[in-house]
């Protein structure tokens, strides 16, 4: 039997490759993709799934008045300094104090120091807080803010204060994409029959894409 020329082993080898990467990519980053996908309308479309919805929650209540006065470092010397002011007050209770008081969610935000107030500030898809806590007594209003589910997907798909773990997943789902793509376009080149009209089509969708960013988009 005539043995194969070397580089026509190594073109199968390459698409055997190919193949297998767009298989099992697709396969891997199946779900990441959908959701994309999916939120993309609902990103696009918000008022269409009643995406701006929202619920608010007032809540009073008072903090150790002793967080809100410590005593500034020493080699801090300027009393009117805003860092010797957010030194003044134990920020890790107050947070701490705020979460467990109120099961408030979200990363925070924000810690605000002034002569008289303190605000706090959480974030996280779909929802904020806000506390605005009077130093001299302790005493606090918080306001908490829920939008309904979709505009929680929408965040999601922004990647609006969901964190570290979730931005390197928004990475991860975007290479693989690209990887499903490169290795569609790498296989259609194998496919004799629909190589043409498979490359026809893909110009064709590429120009439309152009077409309508040139002449759509304001």
């Amino acid at each position: 039997m005539k043995r194969r020329p070397f580089r026509r082993r190594l073109a199968i080898l390459f698409a055997k490759l190919m193949r297998w990467l767009h298989i099992y990519l697709s396969m891997f980053g199946l779900a990441a993709v959908l959701f994309f996908s999916a939120t993309g309308i609902t990103l696009n479309h918000p008022d269409w799934f009643f995406g701006e919805a929202q619920r608010s929650v007032r809540s009073e209540g008072k903090i150790d008045p002793k967080w809100l006065h410590l005593e500034a470092p020493v080699a801090d010397s300027s009393p009117e300094d805003p860092a010797d002011l957010s030194r003044q007050v134990n920020k890790l209770d107050v947070v701490e104090f705020l979460r467990q008081t109120h099961g408030i969610r979200g990363a925070l935000a924000e810690f605000k120091v002034d002569e008289s107030e303190c605000v706090v500030t959480f974030k996280g898809p779909g929802y904020a807080a806000d506390a605005f806590i009077d130093r001299d007594t302790g005493r606090y209003t918080l306001t908490q803010s829920f939008h309904g589910v979709i505009a929680v997907l929408n965040d999601l798909h922004k990647g609006r204060d969901t964190g570290l773990a979730w931005s390197i997943l928004i990475d991860a789902s975007a290479i693989v994409l690209t990887f499903i793509s490169l290795t569609g376009l790498v296989l259609l080149f194998y496919l004799k029959l629909r190589r043409i009209p498979g490359l026809a089509v893909a110009i064709i969708g590429t120009i439309i894409v152009l077409a309508l960013f040139l002449l759509g988009v304001p």
